[in-house]
């Protein structure tokens, strides 16, 4: 008896140690959506912390324009009509607004969203649970991207949630907003192969044809993934972009687009002013898009910006000659 006294507060005290080991794992760990929901992850602290990150802010507007790219959205100089599902603070949705699209965001988490508002973005916002469907009229929107917010879904918060149901609300809501031939992107943070395989499997059986593209897929820190997910069109099955596979090389190559992106013109050639342009940025390098440039980044608080003078934006001098 005396023993099995003294054994029980040991006992205790182990799974004491043993929840506060597994907490500190979860709090601790490189995975959020294993240390709890996003609607408690992200509280006022943290959704403060990532908005105010200027590395975030800079991550999150390369993952967007990369989405962008992959959507392959006609090139009529029309705005389109988007969703950004997980929209955060709206980060992403800047980059829609830079682009001269309207957008409308969903995300579940409402310190987030009071961010967004704060920030007073350009798109709609609403709090909602992308694992309950969204509710929108059929086939209104041109496309959907979403960055790293797919994976919160395939985990279960209570008994009662399965990810593949919650996965399926989502994509079935998500097919029937789409218009016709339009796209949606995921970039997602998949856990294992297994976890992308259901993702990717659930989206298929709502309607979508598409897969994952993996971008630097040889490097451990660079590698992204992008679930592309395509609708039924009058002109048949598209394929699937080409990923990036070279860290150096971010030219982006799509199959239904006719024409792929003007590389910068070598010297020696191009207008008798020096200037190089492309038919994205047809003012590129001249001093008025320097200046929107150089704005732009001070509003996104990057603090390395030079400050304008009156040389900025001039012609150098080739001195390659002398």
């Amino acid at each position: 008896r005396a023993w099995k006294t003294e054994e029980r507060p040991r006992a205790r005290a182990r799974e004491r140690d043993g929840a506060k080991t597994k907490l500190s794992r979860m709090v601790n760990s490189d995975r959020p959506e294993h240390a709890a929901p996003p609607d408690v992850f992200y509280n006022d602290v943290e959704a403060r912390k990532y908005t105010t990150s200027t590395r975030i802010m800079q991550i999150q507007a390369q993952l967007t324009e990369r989405a962008i790219e992959l959507l392959a959205l006609p090139q009529d100089n029309q705005p389109k009509l988007l969703l950004d599902l997980g929209c955060g603070s709206g980060l992403s949705g800047e980059t829609l607004t830079e682009q001269g699209h309207y957008w409308t965001g969903f995300d579940i988490s409402p310190s987030m969203l009071d961010i967004a508002k704060e920030r007073e973005v350009e798109g709609d916002v609403c709090q909602k649970d992308l694992g309950q469907g969204l509710g929108l009229r059929p086939g209104v929107y041109d496309g959907a991207i979403s960055i790293s917010a797919l994976q919160w879904l395939c985990n279960a918060e209570t008994s009662r949630q399965q990810p593949k149901q919650r996965l399926k609300c989502l994509f079935d809501s998500l097919y029937k907003s789409l218009a016709r031939g339009a796209r949606a992107v995921f970039q997602m943070y998949p856990e294992n192969s297994k976890q992308a395989e259901m993702i990717t499997v659930t989206a298929m059986k709502s309607g979508f044809t598409g897969g994952v593209i993996v971008d630097f897929p040889h490097s451990a820190k660079a590698r992204k993934h992008y679930l592309v997910l395509m609708t039924s069109s009058s002109g048949g099955i598209p394929q699937l972009p080409m990923a990036i596979e070279n860290e150096h090389d971010q030219q982006v190559k799509v199959y239904e687009r006719s024409h792929s992106r003007n590389r910068r013109r070598h010297k020696g050639q191009g207008s008798s002013s020096g200037i190089s342009f492309s038919k994205r940025h047809p003012q590129a390098k001249g001093k008025d898009w320097i200046m929107k440039k150089k704005q732009l980044r001070r509003k996104r608080g990057y603090m390395d910006v030079p400050e304008d003078t009156k040389y900025t934006g001039r012609k150098r001098r080739n001195l390659s000659r002398f």
